[in-house]
């Protein structure tokens, strides 16, 4: 850890590739020398065609893959961490106060109510059950969710209702930065909007944010800046 960033989240120099065990041990590189930096109140996307590995960077940049070069720099209260060393407590420990991550898929234990879903991640930051309930229903009825459905396990859900308890529990909290992984991918258009404006109201507020949109008029509206992922593709680079 050393002295704060300038800004709260910055990459440099980032390689990805895996091994495939089962082909003999074929070495695919994925991307190379990926360098940006998000500023506070930003909405930076990663563009460029499917299998340029902007999937990779966003997995890298939550720490569920590893690196194999560079650093990945994130303003953590008064100190930077480089997720691409970190021990697993402090990735943690950033999880928890720093980086948030809405995803393409719910994972939940199985039983536990929406409402419950939802209020997790406030209540594990010392916020009181019953005031993180009371904030997770209000984007519950914000993204339209049923009351009906707020008891039940979202195991039982569609996709598209899944998908906006995921969204509610990844904007409860006021993580200084939020990576947004195809977010309104399952969602109906009025939904869509509601996305639109919660992103608007994050960058407002100063969150820095990056993310993947197929939705070009999702992405068109939320953007401050399309990183071309094609740039760092190592089977671009290898065409």
């Amino acid at each position: 850890m050393t002295a704060p960033l300038s800004h709260p989240l910055k990459v440099a120099g980032v390689a990805k590739s895996f091994t495939m065990h089962l082909r003999d041990g074929i070495r695919l590189d994925v991307v190379q020398n990926v360098t940006f930096a998000v500023p506070a109140g930003h909405c930076v996307v990663l563009g460029g065609p499917s299998g340029v590995g902007k999937s990779s960077i966003l997995k890298m940049l939550y720490g569920n893959y590893g690196v194999d070069a560079g650093a990945i720099c994130i303003r953590h209260g008064d100190e930077t961490v480089d997720l691409a060393t970190a021990d697993p407590r402090t990735v943690l420990d950033v999880r928890r106060d720093t980086l948030g991550y809405v995803s393409q898929f719910l994972r939940v234990v199985p039983r536990v109510s929406a409402l419950d879903v939802v209020a997790e991640p406030l209540a594990a930051r010392g916020t009181a059950l019953d005031e993180a309930r009371e904030r997770a229903a209000g984007l519950l009825a914000r993204l339209n969710l049923p009351k009906s459905l707020w008891s039940l396990p979202p195991a039982t859900f569609s996709g598209g209702e899944q998908q906006r308890v995921n969204i509610a529990r990844g904007f409860i909290t006021s993580h200084p930065v939020l990576l947004l992984d195809e977010p309104t991918a399952s969602l109906d258009a009025a939904n869509r909007a509601v996305v639109v404006e919660m992103i608007r109201e994050k960058k407002q507020a100063g969150t820095a944010m990056l993310g993947i949109f197929h939705d070009l008029e999702v992405r068109d509206a939320v953007a401050d800046e399309i990183l071309d992922v094609s740039a760092f593709s190592a089977r671009e680079m290898a065409a």
